[in-house]
């Protein structure tokens, strides 16, 4: 039974936003609605340029270069978000939880969601399942949230592009 109901979609949005980081607060906001959120959120001095430090951050643990380091920094943005589940019944959707207090600021909200999120997807589904495309120079984040966990790039394009790359340096070799 999978019970997880922060992992994969607030690593999607965090990779979402890593990827195509919004040109304002307004478009960060609508992003979480893409990905499921629904609360609203206080309006804080700053939302925007916080959020984008929270983003970063997290880039940190996509690119850990091994599980320890990744688990350890991922710890440490779990400990700085200090949020904690609470059941809520907002707008009368049923209960379900949170990571938050009533009131807190976009950014603070995304740090807890996001790293309790990643901690969520990368140990229920493998630590292995976050990383940055596999077709140079692409630098996009991906979140393999693929069954057989194998996921290496972030599009059908990435694929297709570092497979010809692939063909035509062993076409280079034998030739």
């Amino acid at each position: 039974m999978h019970l997880n109901p922060y992992g994969e979609y607030a690593v999607l949005l965090a990779a979402s936003l890593a990827n195509h980081w919004p040109d304002d607060r307004e478009q960060i906001e609508a992003r979480t609605r893409e990905f499921g959120m629904t609360m609203d959120f206080a309006r804080r001095p700053g939302d925007h340029a916080q959020t984008r430090r929270v983003i970063d951050r997290w880039l940190e643990v996509v690119d850990a270069p091994d599980d320890d380091r990744r688990a350890d920094r991922l710890n440490a943005e779990m400990a700085g978000a200090a949020a904690y589940p609470r059941l809520t019944n907002h707008d009368d959707e049923g209960w379900h939880l949170h990571y938050r207090d009533e009131n807190q600021s976009l950014a603070h909200v995304l740090h807890a969601v996001i790293s309790v999120g990643t901690a969520l997807h990368l140990t229920t589904r493998g630590m292995h399942r976050l990383g940055r495309c596999g077709a140079d120079p692409c630098r996009r984040v991906i979140v393999d949230v693929t069954r057989n966990g194998r996921q290496r790039y972030c599009s059908v394009t990435c694929a297709n592009r570092d497979a010809v790359r692939r063909h035509r340096q062993r076409a280079r070799a034998t030739g």
